[in-house]
């Protein structure tokens, strides 16, 4: 089953959300901020992914911002950072939907389409 991380303030996750609903994909929903994913998911997503660390943060985010992370993502290990993503879903690069091995961070119609309405 698809999971789709959704933190309920963004409006970019309202609009992923939407779309989902309109394309009849099936998902669960788990809040990120109240319930991010475990440091284990993320480690697992982010060593399965050919995405470079930055991808899974929120870099436009104040907690992004406010703990100087611009210069440090880049040199970070996969399990530095999944254990900080875990500790602050406000960090994740939001909505964030997983199945699998397949991942995505961010709302893009284009991508949704070509991703899950495929599978």
């Amino acid at each position: 089953m698809k999971k789709f991380y959704c933190y309920s303030k963004c409006s970019t996750c309202k609009k992923a959300q939407k779309w989902l609903d309109q394309n009849n994909v099936q998902y669960e929903m788990q809040d990120l901020v109240d319930d991010p994913p475990k440091v284990e998911e993320l480690e697992k997503w982010i060593s399965s992914s050919d995405k470079k660390l930055r991808y899974f943060f929120n870099t436009s985010g104040q907690h992004y911002r406010q703990l100087g992370l611009k210069d440090k993502v880049d040199s970070m290990s996969v399990s530095e950072a999944a254990k900080l993503l875990s500790s602050d879903g406000k960090l994740i690069k939001r909505p964030l939907m997983v199945e699998n091995k397949v991942i995505t961070c961010g709302f893009k119609e284009d991508i949704y389409e070509q991703v899950w309405t495929t599978r």
